[in-house]
């Protein structure tokens, strides 16, 4: 493979990324709109989307989904264990604390599927990536003391777990490029399906909440995790995982936007250092290992924002 295919892969790998964080960057405005129970919501989700993938894994798999799950059977079991568990952290999450502690949490993946990647697949981490790993779990750690004494740390550290999931997914898709996706989302669902089979009540909810679990279960949820699985066969893990923090700014404007949610000043602090961390890692890193002017750009951006929310909510104290 020349240099041209190999940079015009990599740039589709960016594109299926980037495309896929931002339709599962709306999970957490379906689920808070639904106003609907975790647990139904992640039932009805795995529901809609199973028979999407199966229906899908003939025509894009080139054979039938058994078939495709006997070429890697405890692969696909694994993957679909944590492509299933971490949906429900995440849901879960979502109605446990405030969505923008979750978003800004979810900006920690590049860092996580970085170390995954150096645990399983030998990619070595290097000087500047042990330091934004260093910063980001700064800012996490922040995120999360914000809510310590209160119920909403359940949902930070459901958030934390769903991340995790998340990343170690990501390294198997990249080791794993023949695996067949469809049938490894398919598992996930499954087991989502059986897990929450006796403490659902799928049939109480209203209209509101079917039309919005419609919305993400067939159209936003199960097409992006399809592209962000697919992402991992055309670029590196670290390269995919650091579209991560398209979540974090997107799922933050739609709780800013719908339900009027800023974060806590701490959480927000959490979020600028956990930007702060993926930035020094990420594309806008110069080789001496400084930021460049675009980093500054988005950071100062970033403390912007922070400083506006910080005053808003003193100001609604304050009335």
């Amino acid at each position: 493979m020349d240099v041209a295919q190999s940079s015009d892969r990599r740039r589709l790998g960016w594109l299926l990324a980037g495309v896929g964080m931002l339709s599962v960057s709306t999970d957490s405005l379906w689920i808070r709109l639904s106003e609907a129970d975790a647990i139904d919501v992640s039932f009805w989700v795995a529901c809609c989307s199973v028979p999407l993938y199966t229906a899908l894994s003939h025509r894009i798999d080139g054979c039938w989904p058994l078939e495709a799950f006997r070429r890697h059977p405890w692969q696909q079991l694994v993957i679909g264990f944590l492509t299933g568990g971490s949906q429900l952290c995440f849901v879960i999450a979502v109605t446990q604390t405030r969505v923008a502690n979750v978003v800004a949490i979810v900006a920690a993946v590049p860092l996580l599927a970085a170390v995954c990647a150096w645990i399983w697949l030998r990619e070595r981490i290097s000087r500047s990536m042990a330091i934004a790993i260093a910063i980001t779990m700064a800012g996490i750690g922040a995120i999360v003391s914000s809510s310590v004494g209160e119920p909403t740390l359940t949902g930070d550290l459901l958030g934390v777990l769903a991340i995790v999931g998340f990343s170690v997914s990501l390294t198997m898709w990249r080791r794993y490029p023949d695996m067949s996706r469809l049938v490894g989302l398919s598992i996930g669902g499954v087991m989502t399906v059986v897990a929450l089979a006796y403490s659902a009540s799928p049939l109480s909810l209203d209209v509101r909440a079917y039309l919005s679990i419609a919305a993400m279960g067939l159209v936003f949820n199960p097409f992006g995790r399809l592209a962000l699985s697919n992402a991992p066969r055309f670029a590196p893990v670290a390269d995919v995982a650091l579209f991560a923090p398209i979540e974090t700014v997107a799922g933050t404007i739609w709780a800013a936007a719908f339900f009027n949610e800023l974060p806590r000043p701490v959480a927000a602090v959490g979020a600028v250092i956990v930007l702060v961390g993926v930035l020094y890692l990420g594309p806008f890193q110069r080789p001496c290992g400084t930021l460049s002017v675009g980093a500054v750009i988005v950071l100062v951006g970033v403390l912007y924002g922070t400083v506006a929310t910080t005053r808003a909510q003193v100001s609604a104290s304050a009335g």
